[in-house]
């Protein structure tokens, strides 16, 4: 894994997340060095997913609403289907994901988590994947859809399912890298 340490990531979740698409990045950047903040709508627990199983939960750091893009060098969206389903239909979520692609800090989006970049219309133009029943909305946003485990186009990187989460976490340590760390 590239070396990423002091890099400050954020990963934004809400219920329903797929509890590998978040605990796998978060641990392996952790252990890599990164400091990772979990951004969530409010500060309850949140629920993870094993597939349609419930897995474990985990308690966001910080609120949505309070983040500030210029402390952190990536973000990182997990899917499930509820947890980016219901965070394409907050605002404050939108919002950062739109301001983290303009400002271009890596972002990444896995499986169900490419939503928030439609949500955001961020796809345009980009060469991306995600789950197949999210590619539909990706060439809908004028996205390239390929099926491939992970897609780096510009600061967006994208992967389909679990399987991919090794070459997800590699593409996207790689790109944070590439940037820099947030002098703060």
């Amino acid at each position: 894994m590239p070396a990423i340490t002091n890099s400050r990531i954020l990963i934004i979740a809400t219920d329903g997340f797929e509890q590998s698409e978040l605990f796998d990045p978060r641990d392996a950047l952790i252990a890599a060095g990164a400091s990772v903040t979990l951004a969530s709508p409010d500060l309850d627990p949140i629920q993870g997913m094993k597939h349609d199983e419930k897995g474990d939960t985990i308690t966001p750091d910080i609120r949505l609403d309070a983040v500030r893009i210029e402390g952190y060098d990536g973000l990182i969206l997990p899917g499930g289907v509820a947890n980016p389903d219901t965070l394409r239909t907050n605002a404050a979520a939108v919002s950062l994901v739109r301001a983290f692609v303009t400002t271009g800090k890596p972002v990444a989006a896995i499986c169900h988590g490419p939503w928030l970049l439609v949500e955001a219309d961020v796809v345009n133009g980009r060469t991306v994947t995600g789950w197949p029943s999210v590619r539909t909305d990706l060439r809908n946003a004028g996205g390239n859809v390929v099926d491939h485990a992970v897609v780096v186009d510009g600061n967006i990187i994208t992967s389909r399912k679990p399987d991919d989460i090794p070459a997800f976490i590699e593409a996207f340590s790689k790109a944070v890298a590439e940037a820099g760390t947030v002098t703060a």
